[in-house]
């Protein structure tokens, strides 16, 4: 063994120019050598590539490297001919290729020059392929994020399954399998599936300690966030990750119009912006990357310093792997991610339509992506776990990079109430799902409930001191510990599994983190502030609510009229202290703020003075215009007394969407004389009566209206005559 020793220290010298191998390498390498089938689980960044390239630099005859990505492909075969002057040392072979490209393949690989071929899983099933590589000496097959082979990983791949059969054609060749990210679940199913279970193992940590977790709430201002987290970071590298195209696009304008240097990155682009954006972020020349998950695979950049997850990934696996594209060279790495549980119901519900197979395993992996975000236990020792490594989360390296660690949650004892839970769902006989159980708890009824006779049960509005919020959290907590599960079936339906069913018998102590608010509720019509309250200058909000009083006083309007809530809210969040910046306050337009603008920004300017605040100006979020040319539409066509219908099927939109656009356009300053429409609809003594209304009510909600009318008026004219009311009185 020991010249083989020898032999590959100096051989990854020459080829490569590394004085020593790093982690699990060595005996890989040797293991590879030695003619043994290996199978290799090594994290994003532990040097997994050069386990399969220097074994096949050093042997006679070609590795076949199978790989799902030719983008990934191609940077290796550059990085291995870079090494070598013979260019035939590396080729790929895939359906990109011309006819006289292919030729000279085989031409190299039959003259022994070729010493890497990767080739995609679908090229191999071309009998043509299979048929030249019997007729050539081929040193084993590697295959690349093994991980495609299991339905259970995050990137199941039905040709991967096949490779079994192929690879047996070709003789009797070893056969590595790399992934970086594997459960027990998933390991089994690799080994088995490609008939290896005498295989060597080799398990690397997966414990990057370099990585700092966190986990923040998805509120409306998470573009300001996130602006104002880049802007601390300033000058470091870092991806964002958002799962629909759209979005990214919409994020990276959002960061270039404030400043920040950001390109877009999707499998929408095509070849060349990809490229291009992909080498503008490995040279430098932008910080930022928003890009849906297409992005990263086989990127390395050993500097990326903060990974940030805009929307909830389907699984811990993509999770882990996006995450560890940060701090490969040791170096500090920020891992954050924005959770919100309609993010998890939206990824529910895009489920919904695959095969019922599919969206069982679909289902079980978003529900351990769900336990992590909600979990406020040792977020490392949780992630660990899921990979089958034990953590200790006193003394493990890394073990204080964890924003539950370092803000320990605040817990409250929640055993009598899981009881009351649990037996809900098991009296109510598995019919409901989550919200029809809450509802039977808090002893609400509707429709659902009302058809089911619930609400005639002993146990209706059982848990009615506690609110729904509550109910709805320590729910989502006791699925996530396996006392309920949501049947797959019929998804959504909750079920109690026998481990609840134990609990009920035998309750034992169950400590609910408490701190965790994710439902924000939505003004019926404005969409709303850029802030939730809490982030807000309290004691600033105070004067302002004082100043508008005032103003509402001498101008002899409701309060509401001059700015909203929200506005003010925002105000609170962001100190404005000119005109200007004044209309980059949510629901604020350039008229709105002309009209009555002065005395909030000369008070916020003398609050600002005395308490030496110091202006986040980073806050004042510049928003994309991205409704401007629906605006100036809606507008122009409105001076035109254009019907409502035909102005909203012009534009693609529901009656209720053009409703909203033109709340906006009214709440932010600017006049809408839609007279001659309400005139068709209402008499004028029906919008005086709802004028009147307005005038003298100190809230502009609709519900308080439709309370107050009692069903002598729908939602849409009473929303209507709101937006009258707002652009003749208050503009």
């Amino acid at each position: 063994m020991n010249s083989n020793e020898i032999d590959i220290h100096k051989e990854l010298k020459k080829y490569f120019g590394f004085g020593q191998f790093k982690g699990l390498q060595e005996p890989v390498i040797k293991s590879i050598l030695n003619k043994e089938n290996t199978f290799v689980i090594m994290p994003t960044g532990g040097g997994k590539s050069l386990c399969y390239q220097l074994p096949a630099l050093i042997q006679e005859g070609t590795a076949i490297v199978v790989s799902p990505l030719i983008a990934l492909m191609k940077n290796q075969v550059d990085a291995i001919r870079s090494l070598s002057s013979e260019n035939g040392i590396a080729h790929v072979l895939n359906s990109s290729l011309t006819k006289t490209e292919i030729t000279q393949v085989k031409n190299d690989i039959t003259a022994g020059i070729t010493k890497l071929l990767y080739v995609a899983p679908e090229s191999l099933t071309k009998d043509e392929y299979v048929q030249f590589l019997q007729s050539v000496k081929v040193s084993f097959v590697a295959i690349d994020e093994a991980h495609c082979i299991s339905e259970w990983g995050h990137d199941f791949r039905p040709e991967y399954r096949n490779l079994r059969h192929i690879i047996k054609q070709l003789g009797d060749v070893p056969i590595i399998g790399l992934t970086a990210t594997a459960t027990p679940k998933v390991q089994e199913d690799i080994l088995k599936n490609l008939d290896m279970s005498d295989a060597t193992t080799y398990k690397a940590s997966f414990n990057r300690p370099n990585l700092y977790y966190e986990v923040r709430t998805k509120t409306k201002n998470i573009e300001s966030d996130i602006i104002r987290f880049i802007k601390q970071n300033k000058g470091k590298s870092g991806i964002i990750y958002c799962l629909s195209r759209k979005k990214v696009e919409a994020i990276a304008e959002v960061l270039q119009v404030n400043g920040i240097s950001a390109v877009p990155y999707h499998a929408g682009l095509d070849a060349k912006t990809r490229a291009k954006h992909q080498d503008m972020f490995l040279m430098e020349d932008v910080e930022v990357v928003v890009a849906t998950i297409a992005f990263g695979m086989g990127i390395d950049k050993p500097d990326v310093r903060f990974v940030i997850h805009h929307d909830i990934p389907k699984s811990l696996e993509s999770y882990y792997q996006e995450t560890g594209r940060a701090g490969r060279d040791g170096g500090e790495g920020h891992c954050l991610a924005y959770y919100s549980y309609k993010d998890v119901e939206k990824l529910e519900k895009f489920m919904s339509g695959k095969p019922v197979a599919e969206q069982e395993i679909g289902f079980a992996l978003l529900q351990e992506v769900v336990a992590y975000a909600e979990t406020s236990m040792s977020r490392r020792k949780f992630l660990l776990h899921y990979f089958g490594e034990e953590f200790d989360s006193e003394t493990g390296e890394g073990a204080d990079m964890d924003d539950n660690v370092r803000n320990p949650k605040n817990k409250v004892e929640a055993k009598n109430q899981v009881v009351q839970l649990l037996q809900v769902v098991r009296d109510t006989k598995h019919l409901y799902k989550s919200k029809e159980v809450v509802f039977t708890l808090i002893g609400r009824v509707n429709a659902v409930i009302k058809a089911h006779k619930t609400d005639s049960q002993s146990f209706f509005g059982c848990g009615a001191d506690k609110e729904e919020k509550y109910w709805m959290a320590l729910l989502r907590q006791v699925l996530v510990e396996g006392y309920l599960a949501k049947d797959i079936e019929t998804y959504g339906i909750v079920k109690i599994t026998d481990k609840g069913l134990g609990f009920i018998k035998n309750p034992v102590s169950f400590m609910m983190s408490e701190d965790h608010e994710y439902n924000e509720s939505e003004d019926d019509a404005i969409v709303s502030a850029a802030s939730s309250s809490g982030t807000a200058d309290e004691a600033l909000m105070a004067m302002l609510r004082e100043l508008r009083k005032k103003e509402a006083k001498t101008l002899g309007v409701p309060p509401f009229v001059v700015f909203q809530d929200p506005s003010l809210e925002d105000m609170a969040l962001k100190y404005p202290i000119s005109l200007e910046e004044l209309t980059n306050i949510h629901g604020v337009g350039e008229g709105k703020a002309k009209k009555y603008g002065a005395p909030f920004v000369a008070l916020i300017s003398r609050y600002v003075e005395d308490n030496d605040i110091i202006r986040p100006d980073d806050l004042v979020v510049k928003s994309t215009g991205v409704n401007s040319a629906n605006k100036l539409y809606i507008i122009q066509n409105i001076d035109r007394k254009l019907s409502l219908d035909d102005i909203a099927s012009a534009k693609g939109m529901s009656m209720d969407d053009l409703i909203k656009e033109m709340e906006q356009i009214v709440y932010s300053g600017t006049k809408l004389n839609i007279k001659y429409w309400i005139d068709d609809m209402l008499d004028d003594d029906q919008q005086e009566e709802i004028h009147e209304y307005f005038m003298e009510s100190d809230s502009d909600k609709i519900e308080d209206a439709l309370k107050e009318f009692d069903g002598e008026y729908d939602i849409d004219e009473l929303r209507l005559m709101r937006i009258k009311f707002i652009s003749e009185v208050a503009n």
